[in-house]
């Protein structure tokens, strides 16, 4: 697919999550749960968010999709992951890890290779944490950053809109996981799905970062940029690059 085929899909994806309100379950770290929550709900997804062993089960198989995040880890919830990513695998939905400070600890990284060999869609972290989990077969890897990139066997998407406040906001890179995982319901074609979101995301981030006078006023402008984005805005504004091989 050429970049003009793969910014055409995220405008008409972007529709859709607003058609369809994708039901997205977030085991999310606690510190982010609200942005998180607050920046699903804006693009048009409908974000759940509990991590109780005696329901985790249930929402996830009411969820369309479920998105693992490992940034405030104990046993409490490891046992929840474990339950959603069991249920997640036994219905066929799509899930994604975002294996958030596996370069801090073994036991993080030895529990991020294990959600990853159970075959997750997607693996989504920074470059230290996708340089040091290791590869999954079959599984699309996203390292994001100032440039974010998107492998899936032999193709490469590179994307290189977003905005430097981005990294003084936390939960920016939480939240673009789970507007990923919202992009997979109404896109089966991971890397399609993923490149459309990150778009998403980045498009808004230079939007509301015109708007905004500092990290502080930039949170609630990223929230208002992503609610207001039109398909046409992804269409005008996409920089991105694509590579087989």
């Amino acid at each position: 697919m050429s970049e003009t085929g793969f910014v055409e899909n995220a405008a008409a994806s972007l529709a859709r999550v607003r058609q369809q309100r994708p039901r997205v379950h977030c085991l999310m770290n606690t510190v982010v749960q609200k942005f998180v929550a607050d920046g699903l709900a804006a693009l048009g997804a409908i974000p759940s968010m509990t991590s109780s062993t005696e329901e985790v089960e249930a929402f996830a198989r009411r969820a369309d999709v479920l998105v693992v995040n490992l940034g405030t880890l104990d046993e409490g919830r490891r046992a929840a992951i474990r339950l959603a990513t069991a249920v997640a695998r036994d219905t066929h939905k799509p899930w994604i890890i975002d294996p958030v400070h596996c370069d801090y600890s073994p036991s993080r990284l030895a529990f991020a290779r294990e959600l990853s060999a159970f075959g997750p869609s997607v693996v989504r972290g920074n470059a230290s944490e996708m340089d040091i989990i290791g590869d999954a077969n079959g599984v699309l890897k996203i390292k994001t950053g100032a440039v974010d990139e998107l492998t899936l066997d032999r193709h490469t998407t590179r994307i290189e809109n977003g905005h430097p406040f981005m990294a003084q906001v936390t939960g920016t890179g939480c939240l673009s996981g789970a507007l990923i995982a919202a992009f997979m319901v109404v896109q089966p074609d991971r890397l399609k799905a993923a490149t459309g979101a990150l778009l998403t995301s980045g498009i808004a981030a230079e939007i509301a970062a015109e708007r905004s006078s500092g990290p502080g006023t930039f949170e609630a402008a990223f929230r208002d940029a992503l609610a207001s984005l039109r398909p046409e805005d992804i269409i005008a504004n996409a920089r991105i690059s694509y590579a087989e091989g």
